[in-house]
């Protein structure tokens, strides 16, 4: 069964998330944004083994601290699809415009497509493409736990900005219509800011998918 637990990093509170197989131990942190020494530190006191960083997409908050945690901990970092590869071009004027220190450079071991699947131990994580949010923007999900990793595509009572560079707001609203809420209403989401919530909470009540 997946576990997991979040711990806010950055200025705007974005929830790197700490994923494990409770069998094996094998754990990921999914979008470490700053704080590496404290995110290893977590890791270690959880009792689990790091073996990889997951990202969801390239914007600064969500990735700034994978460089340093991924030389801290010797562990790889994957995702999100590639055709976010700019913003990781870009991390010296992502830090620059929201006023952060500039981290080092950073480009993922490896790349993700739609439909592939990450093993965690005995976890097996999907992978869904999601764009909008940013054109390389990925969800991790893990049906047997019924639970999923969004980032910045879905919000409790909210939804993802798509005013960024290559944000979409009709891919948006379809990924989330299209590839998340078919999932199940019961499946518990973490977004990448904010409380966590369900897709039968956000399908029913969210007023951005009202219309």
């Amino acid at each position: 069964m997946l576990r997991h637990r979040s711990h806010p990093v950055t200025p705007l509170a974005q929830n790197a998330t700490l994923l494990w197989c409770d069998a094996t131990g094998a754990a990921a942190w999914v979008d470490p944004g700053a704080e590496a020494q404290t995110l290893q530190r977590i890791a270690r006191e959880a009792g689990v083994t790091l073996e990889m960083i997951l990202l969801t997409h390239g914007h600064l908050d969500h990735i700034g601290g994978a460089a340093d945690l991924a030389r801290l901990a010797g562990v790889p970092v994957i995702g999100p699809h590639r055709d976010d590869a700019f913003w990781f071009e870009q991390l010296p004027q992502q830090a620059q415009f929201f006023g952060f220190p500039e981290p080092p450079p950073l480009t993922p071991d490896r790349w993700l497509e739609d439909g592939d699947r990450i093993a965690l131990g005995e976890v097996t994580l999907q992978v869904l493409h999601c764009p909008g949010h940013t054109p390389g923007h990925v969800v991790f999900h893990d049906p047997e736990s019924r639970l999923a990793l969004v980032g910045d595509v879905l919000f409790h009572g909210g939804i993802g900005r798509s005013d960024f560079p290559g944000g979409d707001g009709r891919q948006l609203i379809e990924s989330i219509t299209g590839k998340l809420l078919p999932l199940g209403d019961d499946v518990r989401f973490v977004p990448g800011h904010g409380p966590e919530s369900t897709f039968g909470e956000e399908r029913r009540h969210n007023p951005f998918l009202q219309r």
